[in-house]
């Protein structure tokens, strides 16, 4: 097997005339009389690759499944004229197929993948594997990273220290239920699961690291409700020696920086503001 040249959402005009190798699922596969196309996907983005019917590959084409993992070899040429797709980062160039190997070939699919099917959750959790290669998921994920890496960024440049905070802590009163983790080692005592790293913000406080953060783990044994889970992930910020003001100035700053790096959103700094009064009246 060769190892793949680029992904499936690189390609462009500039690439016209390059040998390329492919890795990826099939998404589709299309006879249109003369020619096969085949849609190859990664996380990347989708490659189309095409050949004559007449050549030998013709059968082991149309044999495809979808999902199969494929690796296509061939030389990137411009699409004609009026079958280019603007809506495809690699919608100017095919791929003319020279080979095709199928490196696992997939079995009748339980979810479908290409497409939106009306399925229950407890069939999408089933098969996770097949669920979060869907476009949606794929770019939920990403989004995720992006906005973390935003955090991460910001935060750094401000003078804040990211801190990573151990799971294993012993019970804190707070408001809701402790998971609970038995000792092997201790017989008869118990870790619990942070619901926030409430302990360690006191003790990193103390000991003089004065500006630090977290994407922080907690842990709530509470009941489920549709926007709640049993754990999720919070931006952690402390600082000392600082007052509300600051607070407020930085968590905004960080705010419009994520939200202009991740989704390309302008918002205005300050916030608005509204008093108590107001608050408890709406």
């Amino acid at each position: 097997m060769k190892y793949r040249t680029h992904t499936c959402g690189e390609l462009n005009a500039k690439h016209t005339g390059q040998k390329v190798v492919l890795n990826g699922w099939t998404a589709r596969v299309r006879d249109l009389g003369g020619l096969l196309f085949i849609s190859v996907r990664d996380r990347y983005g989708k490659t189309q690759a095409v050949l004559d019917i007449s050549s030998p590959l013709a059968e082991k084409v149309r044999n495809l499944h979808s999902e199969d993992v494929i690796q296509v070899e061939g030389t990137v040429n411009p699409r004609p004229d009026g079958m280019i797709n603007p809506d495809m980062k690699t919608g100017e160039i095919e791929v003319e197929v020279e080979s095709i190997e199928v490196l696992n070939e997939a079995k009748p699919l339980p979810i479908l993948v290409e497409e939106e099917d009306e399925v229950s959750e407890e069939l999408r959790l089933k098969y996770r594997y097949l669920d979060l290669r869907k476009e949606k998921m794929q770019k939920n994920l990403t989004l995720r990273h992006n906005a973390l890496q935003s955090v991460r960024r910001f935060n750094c440049e401000e003078g804040l220290i990211e801190i990573e905070t151990p799971f294993l802590i012993r019970s804190t009163p707070e408001g809701a239920r402790d998971y609970i983790v038995p000792s092997r080692i201790h017989t008869g005592s118990c870790y619990a699961l942070p619901q926030s790293p409430q302990l360690y913000k006191q003790t990193l406080m103390i000991a003089g690291f004065d500006k630090y953060f977290q994407l922080a783990r907690c842990f709530r044994d509470e009941d489920l409700r549709s926007d709640r889970q049993p754990e999720f992930t919070q931006i952690d910020l402390e600082m000392s020696f600082v007052d509300e003001e600051i607070v407020y100035a930085h968590v905004e700053k960080m705010m419009r920086r994520l939200l202009t790096e991740t989704i390309d959103v302008e918002i205005e700094i300050p916030f608005e503001r509204i008093d108590y009064s107001e608050a408890m009246e709406k």
